[in-house]
């Protein structure tokens, strides 16, 4: 246990000295494989609350990578890989409106730990989000047909995508398009315009949307993504939870004359987090987000997860 919070700690410090990292603690598992991990998950309770733990894994940062789609198109990149040899699903997570890829590198990290590869990718953040939508869908092309550029321990088979906002959207336009992907999880995902229910009707893949708290913090047409995705589509809201809960970076919002103060509450980012984790454990590994919404179970019951539904 020890070794692991030496390493998040070192790691930070490279990061950037003010980063913090929130008191989650550590898992107290302590496989000696993925595999191990996905079995005693599997065979066990599907609880989300043991995903606010960081998870019991190593996680290398490869941190302002470049991924080369073409000679001429280059994305701005942060790659956090598990520890594990053997091969591990893949979370590709694109930030909203206004924001960059920092502002999920905690998301990114806590997945890594618990076994999970993840990419955090920097797009235009004021959009076209169709465009950014085909731009993730490449990315996700790219590294199926050359995983070994980046990582041989990443199954192409398992690459989930994953956005908040219009980032969300911009996941759910991949899929429509045909993004080889095992499916998406959209994070308080907002509506884009009249051309987004084209897409959403066009999804053949699993889709699991977590959101805010509507009677708090409501963003554009979030209803289109359950109402227009014919099948396979569930979806939560996180009570109390805003907006801007739903992404997660390693440094505190700005707070000083001139600046807007965040939202954004600890406590709650950490419960999105959990979510999270649970959604890509559950698709990346059985192929469907069932072992998520067993997961959610308890949640469900005492209200800290309300607006359930799935069809």
């Amino acid at each position: 246990m020890i070794w692991h919070v030496l390493l998040a700690i070192a790691w930070l410090a490279l990061a950037g000295g003010c980063a913090r990292l929130p008191a989650t603690g550590v898992t107290p598992l302590k496989p000696a494989s993925a595999s191990e991990l996905r079995a005693y998950l599997l065979n066990h309770k599907a609880d989300v609350g043991q995903f606010r733990l960081r998870g019991p894994f190593e996680v290398a940062v490869r941190r302002d990578s470049e991924l080369r789609l073409s000679d001429k198109e280059r994305i701005d990149a942060d790659w956090y890989l598990s520890a594990p040899a053997e091969k591990a699903p893949l979370v590709i997570l694109l930030h909203g409106h206004g924001n960059t890829k920092e502002d999920h590198a905690y998301q990114a990290f806590h997945l890594a730990t618990w076994g999970i590869h993840s990419l955090a990718v920097t797009l235009p953040n004021n959009g076209p989000w169709v465009a950014n939508g085909r731009t993730l869908a490449r990315i996700a092309t790219h590294i199926r047909r050359r995983p070994d550029l980046i990582d041989g321990r990443i199954d192409v088979n398992r690459i989930i995508l994953a956005g908040h906002s219009y980032g969300g959207a911009a996941v759910a336009i991949a899929l429509g398009v045909g993004a080889p992907a095992a499916g998406g999880i959209l994070l308080d995902a907002a509506g884009t315009g009249k051309d987004l229910p084209d897409y959403l009707r066009k999804i053949a893949k699993p889709v699991m949307l977590l959101g805010a708290d509507e009677r708090i913090s409501r963003v554009r047409d979030r209803s289109y993504f359950f109402f227009y995705i014919r099948s396979g589509v569930a979806e939560i809201s996180i009570t109390d939870a805003t907006h801007e809960d739903a992404q997660f970076p390693l440094e505190p919002a700005p707070q000083g004359p001139g600046s807007e103060p965040s939202s954004a509450t600890e406590e709650l980012q950490i419960t999105f987090v959990s979510a999270l984790t649970s959604a890509a454990f559950s698709l990346g590994n059985t192929g469907s987000f069932d072992y998520a919404w067993r997961s959610f179970g308890d949640a469900i019951k005492t209200g800290r997860f309300i607006n359930v539904k799935k069809r």
